[in-house]
């Protein structure tokens, strides 16, 4: 069982580890993922052994609050949480925000007078003796009141015998505050130094005015990081028109007065059910998924898939929820409601994958987990070795470098860094049709040098269609094709489904058969309209003493450029030759391409023959293939792949490639494949557009690209800044660090890496 709780107080990388560290010692629990970009906590539990309860107070004893929870398997049919764009989710986090932001701008109104006061010498001391006492009463309000979210959360970390983020800052504005309310109070304390004693109330006031308004834009920016899953649950309709009567179904008891036969009545998406059928009418938004019944139309599932151009519906067509009825209007039979519709499972996908962590992120937490304690730690020695060393005034020296390390460490850029780019990055590519489950599957596709692509149905269409007749002569094509198909009429050979279609797409008239024989994997013989009609391979036809003469030849070349040859005989005459491929799709060839532009090794892998396989890998630009690979040995292909050092994605879309996509370091399924494929694959691509196995990767590349330069500057900030701060470069350039100035650079560093993973909001997709 999973559960998600939204947890108040986490600030800083230490801050997930600790919360992680004490739900897996729970006994029951077997995963906790802390996600600082959205404050929430995923756990995967065995609830015979842990209940919620349980959980709630491992979360509260670490010292953070748990708000909320939501059990997945309870919800099945409620509508997922629509984020807020401040960051929040409503309710709780609502709340939070409004409070944060009036502490903040408490802390500025006052913070700006002690600023202006204290820096431009507007009431200089000797003239003005109370000054100090002013400033210290501008200077309580911000320290009493707009703090206390700092104060709290290093209270409730000390009380655990830990330290956060809270406690660095807690620890340099007390310090700042307590020096200069003591040279206030008791200046005669400092007069054995000879020195007056130094104030620093402008750098409490604005330090904790600059840290509060980053928190700010820090959350807004995180809640921009969840705006792909806003836009997902902004496409779904609110309401919903149920027909009854008229449709050949069971209508929907609504709990209302009954309706007259072929009336549609408006309803709360909330209250349609498997079964119902729905009326949609032209430029309208199909509420949830189901196949049509009657009518036609052409609909846009950009979208849900990517896919540019509207595609055909009619009786038959499934069709998916969110997306836009175009032209004419059309009823269907709701098949998935709730949450079980394409694009809840799409949000919820998401979701998941924005909590989940890459491989990457596990250096950042082995940083964090001593990052604090190391802080302290170089501040206390900063501070001995000032008051030791330093030149006088030695106590405003050592004060000095003691604050601005604590204020200048910045443990929320490590922990950022790696999360909202996930965040981003996986939205991004759920608004074009690229599902990416995992963070893991996300790094892994990103350094791939292999992709291998099945064959049907991934290159081609996978829906064989006839591409030629060549009648014999004075044979009429349109003749021999209507023979061909009557005598296909009812067959379940994908060849014979192709002529068949064929002809019913040109408006032939199909006859009925009065004999039919199939030929086991050779072919039909039927008898039509007095006709005796063969259908079949050239064994067939020379088992019958049949003479095929150039119709051979031409079979040959058929066969070499990857079409399968049926011949047709007549009344014991050869007829003619018709052919059937699977179609190469129409942008194959420039997604292999893009691919090998890549840098990546391209492979075909498929069990067609040898024949077949070379033509179709010559048409899609592929130089090496593995023909003739049978389902449960295309496992083993991609296992030898990986023994010769390839980093291998296998994209297929079949129930028989499933083993292969598992097997792969990153399993890729094409959309309009198996859910049991896509179920073992760890990316998706909905559209059926090969050229979506090119984003994907483009995707992935682009979105590690940006973790790694949020964990350089996290980590090359910290490296650089904080013996800066400590005073390292004073002996050889004089060079001090304010604590006002260190305050801005951590906000600053914690704004940069969430702005720099919002880039990956504009990659563009061919």
């Amino acid at each position: 069982m999973q559960v998600t709780i939204l947890v108040e107080g986490m600030h800083c990388a230490s801050c997930t580890a600790r919360v992680e560290q004490a739900l897996k010692q729970l006994s029951g629990v077997r995963s906790a993922a802390a996600n600082l970009a959205d404050s929430q906590v995923r756990i995967a539990y065995d609830p015979a052994q842990v209940d919620l309860a349980a959980i709630r107070g491992a979360v509260s004893a670490a010292g953070y609050q748990p708000r909320e929870s939501a059990d997945r398997t309870a919800l099945k049919d409620a509508p997922l949480t629509l984020p807020s764009p401040q960051g929040g989710e409503g309710g709780v986090r609502g709340a939070q925000w409004a409070s944060l932001r009036r502490k903040a701008v408490v802390a500025i109104l006052f913070a700006a007078p002690v600023s202006a006061i204290s820096m431009f010498e507007l009431l200089p001391e000797p003239e003005y003796p109370w000054r100090n006492w002013a400033l210290l009463a501008l200077t309580l309000p911000v320290f009493f009141y707009s703090a206390q979210h700092i104060f709290g959360g290093a209270l409730k970390g000390l009380a655990k015998g830990s330290a956060n983020m809270d406690t660095l800052i807690a620890m340099g504005v007390t310090a700042a505050f307590a020096s200069s309310v003591a040279a206030t109070v008791w200046p005669a304390l400092f007069i054995p130094t000879g020195h007056a004693g130094h104030i620093y109330y402008e750098s409490a006031a604005v330090i904790i005015a600059l840290v509060l308004t980053g928190r700010l834009l820090e959350e807004r920016a995180r809640g921009k990081t969840s705006e792909a899953i806003r836009k997902l649950l902004g496409l779904q309709p609110r309401t919903a028109r149920i027909v009854r009567g008229g449709t050949g179904f069971q209508p929907v008891d609504m709990g209302k007065m009954p309706m007259p036969q072929g009336m549609e009545l408006e309803v709360p998406i909330e209250r349609v059910a498997v079964g119902d059928i729905l009326a949609v009418r032209p430029g309208e938004k199909l509420p949830v998924d189901g196949v049509v019944t009657s009518g036609r139309s052409f609909v846009n599932e950009a979208m849900i898939t990517g896919e540019p151009m509207p595609v055909e519906k009619s009786p038959g067509s499934a069709v998916i929820g969110a997306t836009i009825n175009t032209t004419g209007a059309f009823l269907f039979r709701a098949t998935k409601v709730g949450q079980d519709t394409v694009l809840q499972q799409i949000v919820r996908l998401v979701q998941e994958a924005q909590a989940s962590k890459a491989p990457i992120a596990r250096l950042a937490d082995v940083v964090c987990a001593w990052f604090v304690p190391a802080v302290l730690a170089i501040a206390g020695l900063a501070l001995a070795l000032w008051l030791v060393f330093g030149p006088e005034p030695r106590l405003t020296f050592a004060v000095l470098a003691f604050v601005s390390v604590l204020l200048i460490s910045c443990p929320c850029a490590l922990g950022l860094a790696t999360p909202t780019a996930i965040m981003v990055g996986t939205g991004r590519g759920a608004e074009h049709g690229i599902l990416i489950k995992s963070g893991a599957a996300l790094e892994t596709a990103a350094r791939v040098n292999t992709v291998v692509l099945d064959k049907t149905g991934t290159l081609t269409t996978g829906k064989p269609s006839l591409t030629d007749i060549l009648p014999a002569p004075g044979v009429d094509p349109d003749t021999l094709l209507r023979l061909a198909a009557s005598a296909e009429r009812g067959s379940e050979h994908p060849l014979g489904e192709a002529i068949v279609r064929h002809a019913l797409e040109k408006g032939l008239a199909l006859a009925q058969h009065t004999w039919f024989n199939a030929v086991a994997g050779q072919g039909v013989d039927a008898v039509i309209e007095g006709h005796a009609v063969l259908l079949g391979n050239a064994g067939l036809m020379r088992g019958r003493g049949l003479a095929l003469g150039e119709l051979e030849s031409k079979a040959e070349a058929l066969a070499n450029d990857g079409k399968t040859p049926v011949f047709a005989a007549v009344d014991g005459q050869a007829a003619g030759v018709l052919a059937v491929a699977d179609p190469l799709r129409g942008n194959s060839r420039g997604a292999v391409q893009r691919l090998k532009d890549l840098g990546l090794e391209v492979l075909m892998l498929t069990g067609d023959s040898e024949r077949t396989a070379g033509a179709i890998a010559r048409k899609a630009g592929i130089e090496r293939y593995l023909a003739e690979v049978l389902p449960e040995h295309k496992a083993d292909e991609i296992k030898k792949l990986q023994q010769q050092g390839k980093s291998v994605v296998m994209v297929g879309d079949g129930i028989n490639d499933a083993p292969a996509l598992a097997q792969a370091d990153v399993g890729m399924a094409i959309g309009s494949g198996t859910d049991v494929a896509i179920e073992a694959a760890g990316i998706t691509v909905l559209s059926n557009d090969v050229g979506g196995v090119v984003n994907a990767i483009l995707l992935a590349r682009r979105t590690m690209r940006t973790i790694k330069q949020n964990l350089f500057f996290s980590f090359a900030y910290n490296a650089l800044l904080i013996p800066a701060a400590a005073g390292a470069f004073f002996p050889f350039f004089g060079w001090l660090v304010n604590p006002m100035l260190a305050s801005l650079a951590m906000v600053l560093s914690d704004v940069s890496v969430v702005g720099n993973s919002l880039r990956l909001r504009t990659v563009r997709f061919e």
